[in-house]
């Protein structure tokens, strides 16, 4: 059990869940041409949430004494779990994750893509060890690295299919995927300031940079209000530009998206204290969660 909580297991689940729910609430229901099969999907589904929890286990490894003061009560690394046998099942992890990668993208006829989880592996290994200091480049990186998450699955399943005779059709699914990695990147962007405001003070000592040290606890919640408003009106947009004639989407997204988003920021403009930061990471990972289950009912928009 120690060892699912070092790489995240419901993070991990969460990551499966949205690919799946790309590819058989997404792709499926329309009968589009895709490129990978039940097993070779399965297969890109584990190399992404191989490198994923590698990246969790190097960002732990990293972050122990930032950790004892953040959450020393989830501490791992030196207490239950050796930092050796850490290091060795992050490298295990990643072997695998990019030789599945490997395998995949040459199985589609696109070998460069191998490419992408060696860029992966890398980046997260970047971000625990340095970027994550820096002012603002690790909240955007790991975000990034979010909506990619999703993106892969578009990637690997859906580009190599494309003909001329389909590219339309091809072109309109893909565009959803990107709308929800953006999605995606924005949430978890919002969450990342957020969770620097409830981590202030181990950040602090453990020297890094975070947008709550450069500017304050009061301005930057300010901020995350701020972007929050913003974020409630892109999903009000994007509702009244693509699905005003959908009914039963509409009223998903305005209860399921847009009714916590406006509790968050009405949470945000008054929050001061590390359980209230708490409280608005997780209600932002919730609205994450419930933004792409819409995935689900998306055929409705297109039938």
């Amino acid at each position: 059990m120690k060892y699912l909580h070092l790489i995240r297991y419901q993070n991990l689940i969460f990551i499966a869940l949205v690919q799946f729910f790309i590819k058989y609430g997404l792709f499926h229901p329309f009968g589009i041409e895709i490129t990978l099969n039940g097993f070779g999907f399965s297969l890109l589904v584990v190399a992404t949430l191989c490198i994923a929890a590698a990246g969790n286990i190097i960002n732990d490894i990293y972050d122990v004494e930032i950790d004892k003061i953040n959450k020393p009560e989830k501490v791992l690394i030196g207490k239950t779990i050796t930092e050796k046998s850490a290091n060795n099942l992050f490298i295990i992890l990643n072997v695998i994750g990019v030789a599945i990668g490997f395998y995949l993208a040459n199985i589609i006829g696109r070998p460069g893509f191998s490419a992408l989880f060696i860029a992966f592996s890398a980046l997260l290994y970047l971000y625990a060890s340095y970027l994550k200091g820096m002012l603002l480049v690790g909240n955007l990186l790991i975000s990034a690295l979010v909506a990619m998450s999703i993106i892969v699955v578009a990637l690997f399943d859906l580009l190599p299919a494309v003909t001329p005779e389909n590219q339309a059709t091809q072109s309109t699914i893909f565009s959803i995927v990107l709308d929800y990695a953006l999605f995606a990147f924005s949430i978890n962007f919002l969450r990342e300031i957020v969770k620097d405001l409830q981590d202030i003070n181990g950040d602090k000592k453990g020297g890094l940079n975070t947008l709550a040290i450069a500017l304050g606890r009061k301005r930057t919640t300010t901020i995350t209000f701020i972007l929050g408003a913003l974020l409630v009106m892109g999903v009000v947009f994007y509702m009244y530009e693509y699905l005003y004639k959908q009914q039963v989407l509409l009223l998903y997204f305005l209860f399921a998206i847009v009714a916590p988003l406006l509790f968050f920021c009405i949470k945000a403009w008054s929050a001061e204290t590390k359980k209230e930061y708490g409280f608005l990471s997780t209600l932002l990972k919730i609205v994450m969660f419930t933004g792409i289950c819409s995935l689900l009912l998306f055929q409705i928009a297109l039938l």
